[in-house]
């Protein structure tokens, strides 16, 4: 092995066993803010009380005590829903960026999220109920994804440029019925409705939403997981992912289906989440370095931090609760901004 291969090599190993280390520091920041969402709130509980009512549920016990109620019935599945959420969109954004190789794509790229937001908009402005709302964003998100590959495919085949192109399209197309909706509902009822499911808020989660959203959530997340290293090989562009033998359209769908199944699932029970597929692969790239076996793993135990805290923000800071949507964007765009300048800064003295 000659001299700078060893060197790169031996790099590549440190780099590798230094984003380990900050693995085990996400996993313990998912872990603080998952409590911290748990014990925080308008009636404030000790770490200690939360354990207790765990486990005495753990037993069989019956929820009963005002305080079990709070911890079992509300906060509980309101934390994970936000924790699997932020997970979810924080590895499809890093698998897109990888994909793409372009630091500024994320999972609203593909038209998903507009197509989601369209399908849940029209359930409540045809007065459905939570169910029917849920599986008509899943639906319409999933449909948002067959045009995009409808239009993007001409001879067959579908390059990455076609695929944002169409996406680009598909996702005016679905913002501008959004806008239809909002236009030709009650301004007295239905939408005022609209507008705050658009924001995006987990306040009215229950373990029913946590029951849909989480399958397809983590079927995207561990599917992606699974191909982190192919995500790689895509990475170095489609010429050099043939040469290592990568079907390279067929892996391309796999991936953007993966990330439909994400988005579509976040979307239906929050509303719109965004900045957060954005943001946290370039907060999390900035520490473990940009092998995608470590930054999508890494991506999603901070993006599962990262959104449970933002929620517990917002469910805290005033006394009304502020929407995610806006809170996520009022955050992620500084943080996006700085972590952009520090990247570029760092290149140009490289």
């Amino acid at each position: 092995m000659s001299a700078p291969t060893s060197t790169r090599t031996a790099k590549s190993v440190r780099r590798f066993d230094g984003g380990a280390v900050w693995l085990v520091v996400f996993a313990v920041l998912i872990g603080v803010a998952m409590l911290a969402g748990i014990c925080l709130g308008r009636l404030s509980l000790a770490p200690t009380g939360v354990f207790d009512s765990i486990m005495s549920w753990a037993r069989g016990a019956p929820i009963e005590a005002l305080e079990e109620r709070i911890v079992l019935l509300v906060r509980a599945p309101r934390v994970l829903i936000a924790a699997l959420s932020g997970m979810g969109l924080a590895i499809a954004g890093a698998a897109l960026q990888g994909l793409f190789r372009n630091p500024l794509v994320s999972p609203d790229i593909l038209g998903i999220t507009a197509g989601a937001a369209f399908g849940g908009a029209l359930a409540i402005l045809l007065g459905e109920s939570n169910t029917v709302l849920i599986g008509s964003a899943f639906a319409f998100g999933v449909v948002a994804l067959l045009l995009v590959g409808l239009i993007s495919r001409v001879d067959g085949r579908s390059d990455t440029m076609t695929v944002v192109l169409a996406g680009v399209v598909v996702a005016a197309m679905f913002t501008a019925f959004v806008s239809l909706i909002q236009f030709v509902a009650d301004p007295d009822s239905t939408l005022p409705a609209i507008v705050a499911w658009l924001m995006g808020s987990f306040a009215s989660t229950t373990w029913f939403r946590v029951g849909v959203a989480a399958p397809p959530v983590l079927i995207g997340a561990a599917g992606l997981m699974l191909l982190r290293f192919r995500v790689n090989l895509l990475s170095l562009g489609e010429d050099e992912a043939k040469s290592f033998g990568i079907r390279v359209q067929r892996e391309r769908w796999i991936i953007f289906l993966l990330v439909a199944l994400i988005a579509g699932g976040v979307v239906s029970v929050s509303g719109i989440v965004g900045w957060v597929g954005l943001v946290i692969p370039h907060a999390a790239r900035l520490l473990v370095g940009p092998d995608h076996r470590i930054l999508i793993p890494a991506s999603g135990l901070l993006g599962g931090a990262y959104l449970v805290a933002i929620d517990t923000i917002a469910r805290n800071a005033s006394a009304g609760e502020i929407p995610l949507g806006v809170l996520t964007a009022a955050v992620g765009a500084p943080i996006f901004a700085i972590l952009l300048r520090r990247m570029y800064t760092a290149e140009a003295r490289a």
